[in-house]
């Protein structure tokens, strides 16, 4: 497993929430507060030709879930916290010593690290959230989330229903909680076999697409194209992936781990034990909600997780990394 440089001592990852922690009004006190960060708002409202930021701050909230406008307006967030955090001094390059992003945060990382400009980042956001819902008809793909059993039980359950259909854990989120995801029928039964195998909860999620797993293919076809046509740079600081929870700063690589990632698992349990594996002992949360905050702290304790999403956030940060 390739680790961080030698020379690189600062203990500190910034990560990035993906899908789900979204909510209206998500950044409103950063964009009053930091016109850097109004800035972020302005520069995605022009990359995607329409006024998303009245729909992160107003809503309505059915609107914002939707998989192509969360995905962009999380981004927007985070990049937000990011430049407000810049603003106040922070050199990503001189005081983080990686990224990492769940899912969909891996892009705010990228964008966050430089790989990506913030626009092109936006624009591809918006082609993968459209793309992750096209790719199943609604109603034909499910996701469950398992609580409480092993990995190996988990994966057990998900072998014996895929004789109904594609069935595989999409999220290790770590804390004893997995994610499954692929073909309805598979994944009613996988979640069915759970409980019976020891599980302490199996909930089917309100999801509009069975992300994460083999059949959103045709994204993943679909990011192939998009990724291809966007210029990407070498990173600021190493880049964890979520499919392979190893560091990458090629951006062909990375460009092929976006694309496996969107039929992978988000490793994110190992992504936090490679954290304290590589002395990694801060892992702050740039953006909204505090998600990644709260699995950090299950997975392993000695990891300081502390969440940036207001600028209270911000000035705390800014302090503490001075």
């Amino acid at each position: 497993m390739r680790k961080i440089p030698r020379g690189r001592n600062m203990p500190v990852a910034f990560t990035f929430p993906g899908q789900g922690s979204q909510s209206v009004g998500m950044g409103k006190d950063l964009a009053d507060a930091f016109p850097q960060a109004r800035a972020v708002f302005e520069e995605v409202d022009a990359a995607l030709g329409e006024n998303l930021s009245a729909l992160i701050w107003e809503g309505p909230e059915e609107k914002l879930t939707l998989t192509a406008n969360a995905q962009p307006a999380l981004m927007a967030v985070s990049m937000a916290a990011i430049r407000a955090l810049e603003a106040g001094g922070l050199s990503l390059k001189d005081r983080v010593a990686c990224v990492a992003g769940h899912s969909l945060g891996e892009y705010s990382a990228l964008c966050a690290a430089g790989v990506f400009s913030l626009a092109d980042t936006a624009r591809l956001l918006r082609i993968r959230g459209n793309a992750m819902q096209a790719a199943v008809p609604v109603g034909e793909g499910a996701m469950a989330a398992i609580i409480g059993l092993e990995q190996e039980g988990v994966e057990a359950a998900c072998a014996e229903a895929s004789a109904r259909g594609t069935c595989q854990i999409a999220n290790d989120n770590g804390g004893g909680q997995m994610v499954i995801s692929g073909a309805k029928a598979a994944v009613e039964l996988a979640a069915s076999l759970a409980s019976e195998k020891g599980a302490k909860r199996a909930i089917l999620l309100s999801v509009s697409a069975p992300f994460h797993s083999a059949l959103m293919a045709p994204a993943a076809d679909a990011m192939r194209a998009a990724l291809a046509e966007v210029e990407m740079k070498a990173p600021l600081v190493p880049v964890i992936s979520n499919v392979t929870v190893s560091p990458v700063t090629d951006p062909a690589e990375i460009a092929t781990r976006l694309i496996e990632q969107v039929t992978g698992r988000v490793r994110w349990r190992e992504t936090v034990e490679w954290f304290a594996a590589n002395n990694v002992d801060t892992a702050y949360e740039i953006g909204a909600g505090k998600v990644l905050t709260g699995l950090a702290r299950r997975i392993d304790r000695n990891i300081a997780a502390i969440p940036v999403n207001t600028p209270e956030d911000v000035e705390k940060a800014l302090a503490a990394l001075s």
